[in-house]
């Protein structure tokens, strides 16, 4: 029961400082959407990776990690890569052009057409698969944990889960219509400091049962490697090529990340926080992937269901009073990509299509109120969605989820990168090839899986990315800019501590190959 109070007392607490000295009078566009573009670099930083961090990292991948061990940390350190690239060659633009949305930049580049394509297609992917993962990742590990004092709500597991992602999704849409991307960044620093904490806890926790750093090696070695064969059925090192790409969508064509630095005060405050998410990545890599390898050292194959790896660990190792912070720090986790999510949707719906196309001359007012009928709509379609994942999940307990959650994420991500890179690389392009070559991302997708089921998703989305690439820059040869322009610092100290992290991610991979 302490753990339940603490759990109930941090929900109160993020809901005072959402909402607390919320201005009454009449407030600008620009500061519910983009808090007046005055975020400094810590406040990028901090709300950038907590929005980042998923319920999928802390259950899924650390799942996979149990799984397939140190090779499930690709998908967290090699996002510096991502990082570099939006923080270098992105952000310049978008902040010299000062849009609200990334699709501002699509329109400006490549047209109206498929500036409107890129924008349904992210709110699609937004109130459907990313809300209703993060809402059903919540509730399945708040009944993993608590289930005995949540049974009021439910003797029924799965219905027991299916009230949690309501409540979980009407909490964090609450204080995000009524405070903007302020209420959100102010939250998400609570959040994030919380889930650092809880997850530190654990992975220390996880390793000292097994006996320290060195049994990682002595109990574990074959899952000590980042690299796994060609032939590996989900994680072989071939997955890094389609990483590359699908890194730029998250971190470079993503609203919902990209929204902190286009609220930057400045190129330096931009390229500096993404730099210092860059990072906290790698920490997070070690507290999300290493606790699914101990854990595996000390159970083998015993574990029914690899997804409950991280409640597991929480339930079993953590005494009373410890737990609920732990869970506060997995709701944390939750929360902040939830309301991240809602905010741009909010700023999508608003900016995209209601100020472009509806009501070209709405006031302020009128922008903000769509906003917000935008997240209620978001919500329902989140709630359905999380319903449907709840179903997917029980019909195949046994998989690691985060990869079935990636595959569908990826249908529409493919068609995504091909814009954003159609856009940055070429001058004053052709739009009719690069909407010939995003359309054509979804149906290739479908035929590669259909003809070739055991090809990796990861190398399945290079090959639809590369062969996107190829249509849209094969209409538009003679236009592609020199690569070597497209990167831009806002001074000598930011473009040195980019080398040193890149220089870094390099490192990693050659000692831990």
């Amino acid at each position: 029961m302490i753990d339940f109070i603490i759990v109930l007392f941090y929900f109160a607490l993020i809901l005072f400082t959402a909402l607390r000295g919320k201005n009454t009078q009449e407030i600008s566009a620009e500061h519910y959407f983009l808090s007046s573009r005055n975020l400094p670099w810590y406040s990028i930083a901090l709300s950038t990776i907590a929005t980042n961090i998923q319920g999928y990292q802390f259950l899924g991948m650390m799942g996979s990690a149990y799984l397939y061990g140190l090779a499930q940390a690709n998908l967290e350190i090699n996002a510096v890569q991502g990082i570099l690239l939006g923080a270098f060659v992105f952000v310049p633009l978008f902040l010299k052009e000062k849009i609200t949305t990334i699709t501002q930049f699509i329109r400006l580049k490549l047209g109206d057409r498929i500036a409107l394509f890129y924008s349904l297609a992210n709110m699609g992917l937004f109130a459907t698969v990313t809300l209703g993962a993060a809402l059903f990742w919540g509730a399945y590990a708040a009944d993993m944990v608590f289930g005995d004092q949540l049974q009021f709500l439910h003797s029924n597991r799965i219905y027991r889960i299916a009230i949690l992602i309501a409540i979980l999704g009407c909490f964090s849409a609450l204080y995000t219509y009524h405070g903007g991307l302020s209420a959100v960044v102010k939250t998400d620093i609570i959040q994030f400091s919380v889930l650092l904490i809880g997850g530190t806890v654990v992975c220390w926790i996880a390793v000292s049962e097994l006996g320290g750093w060195g049994a990682l090696y002595e109990k574990t070695p074959e899952k000590m490697h980042l690299h796994l064969a060609s032939t590996h059925p989900t994680l072989p090192w071939t997955h890094m090529l389609g990483l590359f790409f699908l890194n730029i969508n998250y971190w470079c064509a993503n609203q919902t990340v990209m929204q902190r630095a286009l609220a930057a005060r400045s190129v330096a405050h931009a390229q500096t926080g993404l730099m210092v998410g860059g990072v906290l990545k790698y920490f997070m890599a070690i507290i999300i992937v290493v606790p699914g390898i101990a854990l595996y050292g000390l159970l083998g194959d015993g574990l029914a269901e690899p997804d409950l790896a991280f409640p597991y660990l929480v339930k079993t190792y953590l005494p009373v009073g410890i737990k609920g912070i732990i869970l506060c720090g997995l709701f944390a986790s939750l929360m902040s990509t939830v309301d991240s999510t809602f905010n741009s949707l909010a700023t999508l719906w608003s900016t995209d299509i209601y100020a472009h196309y509806i009501q070209p001359k709405a006031s302020d007012a009128e922008k903000i109120q769509a906003g917000r009928y935008a997240i209620l709509f978001s919500l329902g379609t989140a709630l359905l969605m999380g319903f449907v994942l709840l179903y997917l999940k029980f019909d195949n307990p046994n998989a690691a989820f985060t990869h079935t959650l990636n595959n569908l994420r990826y249908y529409i991500n493919c068609g995504i990168v091909v814009l954003i890179c159609s856009a940055v690389l070429l001058l004053q392009p052709k739009s009719k090839p690069i909407l010939w070559a995003f359309i054509t991302t979804l149906p290739v997708n479908i035929v590669l899986q259909n003809l070739f089921p055991e090809m990796n998703y990861f190398l399945r989305a290079f090959y639809v990315i590369a062969l996107g690439l190829t249509l849209a820059l094969a209409g538009n040869w003679k236009r592609v800019t020199h690569i070597r322009s497209l990167f831009q610092s806002a001074n000598t100290k930011t473009s040195l501590w980019g080398w040193v992290l890149f220089g870094s991610l390099v490192l990693l991979h050659i000692i831990f190959h």
